[in-house]
């Protein structure tokens, strides 16, 4: 369980192209586009290399933020799969103690 991906996925992986993968990402790659747009100065605002780099920095936080809470949420819900795979766990199953009664009343 210590190598990242499996031979198979490796190759599966390798056989595709960015533009197959990215699709599986929607979100990075509307990033990826966003970046482009700034390198190729498509909307002629950025005059200065200081600007267009403040923007591609800001568009890479974004991006990195975005790409990882994505990573995460993929991340629990496969360890969500993986424990809901397991025989006898059932976690939809409704709590039937009401709790336990305390020994004195309160004043």
């Amino acid at each position: 369980m210590g190598e990242r991906f499996s031979e198979i996925e490796k190759a599966a992986i390798a056989k595709r192209s960015l533009e197959e993968r990215l699709k599986e990402y929607p979100e990075l790659k509307v990033k990826i586009e966003a970046m482009l747009s700034i390198i190729e100065n498509a909307d002629g605002d950025v005059e200065k290399a200081a600007e267009a780099e403040r923007r591609i920095i800001e568009e890479m936080r974004q991006m990195g933020n975005e790409v990882l809470h994505g990573w995460a949420r993929r991340q629990q819900e496969k360890k969500e799969e993986e424990y809901n795979a397991k025989p006898g766990a059932n976690r939809k199953e409704k709590k039937r103690s009401t709790g336990t009664h305390g020994s004195e009343k309160s004043k």
